[in-house]
């Protein structure tokens, strides 16, 4: 698993995640992945396009960072999950809980000031 963080227009930060959300993907990036999400008030993409797998894992790690940006008064959301991936998400009732979007640009659109 890799993770990639890059700042967008608007003070939006967009993090780029490749591979799987397995254990062991997850447990590569968690730390990092974690203190960058929370550490301060952020608007947040997930670019989850490059990721091909997602276990229960995997949807902890996203909640907790959302509900931890929550707190902070900041918003993480999800964009550009491939199908599987979208459909695991729905299934477990994640889109519900945090805004799950098709693309960056619509993600963007809604974090916009």
């Amino acid at each position: 698993m890799q993770f990639e963080s890059i700042t967008l227009p608007n003070a939006v930060t967009q993090f780029i995640l490749s591979g799987r959300l397995d254990p062991a993907g997850t447990q590569a990036i968690e730390n990092s992945f974690a203190f960058a999400s929370t550490a301060e008030t952020a608007n947040i993409i997930v670019d989850l396009s490059g990721v091909d797998f997602i276990a229960s894992i995997g949807i902890r790690l996203l909640m907790t960072s959302a509900r931890g940006q929550a707190k902070k008064g900041g918003k993480l959301v999800l964009a550009s999950p491939q199908p599987l991936v979208r459909k695991v998400l729905e299934t477990a009732g994640i889109d519900l809980l945090v805004p799950l979007y098709a693309d960056i640009e619509a993600a963007c659109a809604d974090l916009a000031p």
